[in-house]
């Protein structure tokens, strides 16, 4: 069986890309994804990210470049492979009359070694649901049931993709619990994600996707650190005329505009809050929802494409 890298690196790919007519999907793009880390794909929808994980899943070949996979330089992803790689894909529908503990049972036989199912029960917090029907399962217990399928034969590498899309707060979080904890057991995770939160929570290293292509990357703090010392002012505002927007400028960095929500970048926020005031005040502007912040990573993305990520 193939094994990692002295480095540590389970899956590198070098010029990937993948048509589609006039359309290019994945447009050369490179990257590693080392042991005991999560490796984020960042993007809107639309970017390229979940054409990736079905290359490297092995559910699409790609059109040119070099994948390598615990070591081994590969065309496409095979069973081999597959044994050690865990898959939790958008969209997983399990039979709604299944008992939890038969959905894992029926992944666990498709692997020649399977963990014990009670074991990736109590790894997902389901042991109490083990006899319950999938239908009667809240959104954010099949998500955690979907993660178990994929975690049942123990894999070195696990690809995620948009894990939380449509969960509550709370059901979110327990699933970045989750991914905590198989980082910590020096797995590897690939995940795609619109969810600037979740990328800034877990990533080690991120990848920001646009039309097919990276167009930046490094770890969420070094990609925030590109946008310098500025501070993020945003507030909501009626409606403001391109001359409002002119005005405010004179003061600071960057302003824009998107709807009634305006940000405002600083490098000096004492006097950009200064000039802030007396530009409300003298065009009878009601400031409203204002918050003061560091940049993240979707001001990273604005700056990079000009527009948010889920536009």
């Amino acid at each position: 069986m193939p094994t990692t890298t002295q480095t540590g690196t389970l899956l590198s790919v070098h010029e990937l890309t993948k048509h589609y007519g006039d359309v290019h999907a994945v447009d050369g793009i490179s990257f590693s994804v080392p042991s005991a880390s999560v490796f984020t794909l960042l993007g809107p929808n639309g970017a390229g990210k979940t054409t990736t994980m079905e290359i490297l899943e092995g559910i699409r070949d790609p059109d040119s470049g070099e994948i390598t996979v615990f070591g081994t330089r590969v065309k496409r992803v095979d069973r081999t492979i597959k044994e050690r790689m865990g898959v939790l894909l958008q969209e997983g529908n399990f039979e709604p009359y299944l008992k939890v503990k038969e959905v894992l049972r029926l992944f666990a036989s498709f692997f020649s070694h399977p963990l014990p199912v009670e074991e990736i029960l109590e790894r997902i917090a389901l042991t109490e649901k083990a006899n319950a029907h999938v239908k009667t399962l809240s959104g954010g217990q099949k998500q955690r049931l979907a993660l178990g399928a994929a975690l049942i034969n123990d894999p070195d590498l696990i690809f995620l993709d948009e894990p939380t899309t449509g969960l509550d707060p709370q059901a979110r979080r327990n699933i970045w619990s989750i991914v905590t904890d198989l980082k910590a057991q020096g797995k590897g995770i690939i995940l795609t994600t619109h969810y600037m939160e979740e990328a800034e929570s877990l990533a080690d290293h991120v990848c920001i996707m646009d039309h097919g292509k990276i167009i930046a990357e490094g770890s969420p703090q070094e990609l925030c650190a590109q946008l310098g010392q500025e501070t993020i002012i945003e507030f909501t505002a009626g409606e403001l005329t391109e001359k409002d927007i002119s005005l405010l400028k004179r003061g600071c960095k960057k302003a824009r505009m998107d709807g009634e929500q305006v940000t405002v970048e600083t490098e000096d926020l004492i006097a950009t809050m200064e000039h802030l005031l007396a530009w409300a005040k003298d065009r009878n502007v009601k400031l409203k929802n204002m918050v003061v912040r560091q940049p993240n990573l979707e001001d990273v993305f604005l700056s990079l494409t000009g527009r948010r990520i889920r536009d």
